[in-house]
């Protein structure tokens, strides 16, 4: 089911016509709906996500009330297999970001919640 066969009233962001939200979509969003002018808005997206890369890459988490946690992991070194050859390669320890939504934003996702003015 594509957002278009969707009643307006369930999508989150109807004005979006793609099936991914860009920052720069994301911008054109604030500057329509909070009155930003576009180099605000752009501004703010970008500063938005400065923010969160640059906690993270510090290895602290990223907690988004009603939206969910970005959290740093450490993977342990382990033995791999190139596919093609079947050779074994040693895969390096590594941090990996993870993303786990809370559970108000899967409920809104699945329609057990309904889209609210507010999303906090």
């Amino acid at each position: 089911m594509s957002t278009t066969d969707k009643p307006a009233s369930t999508l989150l962001l109807p004005s979006i016509e793609t099936p991914t939200l860009t920052k720069a979509e994301l911008a054109e969003l604030l500057f329509e709906r909070l009155g930003l002018n576009k180099r605000e808005s752009k501004d703010m997206v970008e500063a938005f996500f400065d923010i969160i890369h640059g906690t993270l890459t510090t290895g602290n988490d990223v907690k988004m009330s009603g939206f969910g946690n970005f959290n740093i992991r450490r993977k342990a070194p382990r033995p791999g297999r190139n596919p093609r050859t079947g050779e074994s390669i040693p895969i390096k320890a590594r941090n990996v970001v993870t993303f786990h939504a809370s559970h108000k934003l899967k409920g809104i996702v699945q329609g057990d919640i309904p889209v609210g003015e507010d999303f906090e």
